[in-house]
């Protein structure tokens, strides 16, 4: 007779189904926040000198020699075993 009587809660009033889904949910809403502002505030490239002059080397980053130390980590590795030069 009891059980008949019994009041159930809905699940909106349960406060852990909002501990459960609301870090996700606010994870998801910042992602999506930086998402849209990244994409509003993009960057420009800019092509050209003050003088309007198109310099076709500069969207290109300086071939640097293997032992110097601000070489990118793929080209020091692919010369790693390469015999010093003279």
């Amino acid at each position: 007779m009891q059980d008949d009587k019994q009041k159930t809660t809905p699940w909106y009033r349960v406060p852990m189904v909002w501990v459960v889904v609301g870090g996700p949910l606010s994870v998801v809403i910042a992602s999506i926040a930086t998402a849209v502002i990244a994409w509003k505030h993009i960057d420009p490239v800019i092509a050209t000198t003050p003088q309007g002059e198109v310099r076709p080397g500069d969207n290109m980053a300086p071939k640097l020699s293997p032992k110097d130390a601000m070489a990118p980590a793929l080209q020091g590795r692919n010369h790693a075993a390469t015999p010093a030069e003279q």
